[in-house]
């Protein structure tokens, strides 16, 4: 029963270690296992509520209307020219952003099964309302996690 545990353990390790070889030059600031993880749950919570913008033209065209959040944005995109402006539209506009290290874990916290470059994190839905006790739970969570992604930006620069 022991020898599969560790099995199990390795094989996970193999899997972080390539998502950590297909990573992208300029995925930075990277998230640490920790805050990816948070962050991760941020999306699965704002995907429930419809807080979630996915994909480069929904988050592109969201950012230019003036519509504030997190962006979160997959390491592992290539070609890596689709993404390189996202970050740059962030910083004009105010907005964290941080890198996780797989799509695929991206799009499986924001409820859809095609891998998922980058996703904006809305404070509130841009359909309808949600109760104010669950609002009062994502907006803890979502200043948590910019908190987070703040002093991460400040470390590196």
């Amino acid at each position: 029963m022991g020898s599969d545990s560790e099995v199990e353990k390795t094989a996970q390790k193999e899997r972080e270690k390539k998502k950590l070889q297909a990573l992208a030059p300029i995925a930075k600031p990277l998230a640490g296992k920790k805050l990816c993880k948070r962050s991760l749950k941020l999306v699965r919570r704002a995907a429930e509520h419809k807080c979630l913008k996915r994909g480069v033209k929904e988050v592109v065209k969201s950012i230019r209307r003036g519509n504030k959040g997190i962006c979160i944005i997959a390491g592992n995109i290539s070609p890596i020219d689709v993404i390189t402006h996202v970050p740059i539209l962030c910083e004009e506009s105010e907005i964290p952003y941080v890198y996780v290290p797989s799509k695929e874990d991206l799009a499986n916290a924001g409820a859809t099964k095609r891998p998922t470059c980058c996703v904006l994190v809305l404070t509130k839905p841009t359909k309808g309302e949600i109760g104010q006790e669950e609002q009062e739970k994502l907006k803890a969570e979502y200043d948590q996690v910019a908190t987070d992604i703040s002093e991460l930006a400040n470390s590196m620069f």
